[in-house]
């Protein structure tokens, strides 16, 4: 435990201050008595608690059946066709990664462009979605670029509403999870060179919508994470590891 004291105010001619006892006060000047004054002490305690940000990864907070609730959902390809979710990946032993962004923003879809070759040399389905129209992917395939083969539109957000994804103001501002954005300036200033506002969906307040990751095999989900915040993502290292890991004989 520590305290800290405030240093006591001297005066002086000179730009110099000096300790109160090199100066000498009469004992009554025009009736006053110089008095130092008595400053409070500020006392640390030291503390052991420590904060930190985390989100959790559960499939606990699904029902046994999200698979097939979530198949019966349309969504659309960039190319404008509608298609069901259930015919996206193998439902019955076949791997796939779900990711929801919040829209077609270049941050996390720059991300999951790198890590496709890694999905597809393991054999693993990538299905990435975004908030807004065919129209709105096209522009991320165009730009960025992304791959159109596994880039698809929710403009409803029917995908995202099955699945409980976080919606809202707070979520997307003011979210202590939001900062985690900051840790990654960099990779996201190179990503965002060729963002275009075009992109984000015509519906602005669809850019208060979270999104969230996914892992499938067949109608079995083995992951489950919702981004808490603008910028919170699930790590791809966790992706990794639980769908591109070599199998041991």
């Amino acid at each position: 435990m520590a305290k800290i004291c405030p240093l006591a105010p001297t005066l002086s001619n000179t730009n110099t201050l000096l300790p109160l006892s090199s100066y000498s006060f009469p004992s009554k000047s025009r009736g006053i008595s110089p008095v130092r004054p008595s400053l409070p002490c500020l006392t640390i305690r030291p503390s052991n608690r420590k904060i930190s940000l985390i989100t959790r990864a559960s499939t606990a907070d699904f029902s046994s059946n999200i698979s097939y609730t979530l198949g019966d959902v349309n969504i659309f390809t960039a190319g404008g066709e509608q298609v069901a979710f259930r015919d996206l990946w193998d439902q019955n032993e076949g791997m796939a990664v779900v990711a929801l962004m919040r829209h077609f923003g270049w941050e996390l879809a720059s991300s999951l462009k790198e890590a496709k070759p890694k999905f597809d040399s393991a054999g693993v389905k990538l299905v990435a979605v975004g908030v807004g129209t065919s129209e709105k992917a096209r522009i991320l395939a165009e730009r960025l670029p992304f791959p159109t083969d596994c880039l698809y539109a929710d403009p409803d957000r029917k995908a995202y509403n099955v699945l409980g994804l976080y919606f809202g103001l707070g979520r997307t501002f003011f979210n202590p999870a939001s900062a985690k954005v900051f840790s990654r300036f960099e990779s996201i200033q190179k990503a965002l060179e060729n963002y275009t506002m075009a992109a984000t969906p015509d519906d602005k307040s669809s850019v208060l919508q979270q999104g969230g990751m996914f892992v499938f095999k067949g109608k079995e989900l083995l992951y489950a994470r919702k981004d808490e915040g603008t910028g919170d993502h699930a790590p791809l290292e966790d992706i990794f590891e639980i769908c591109c890991k070599v199998p041991v004989e």
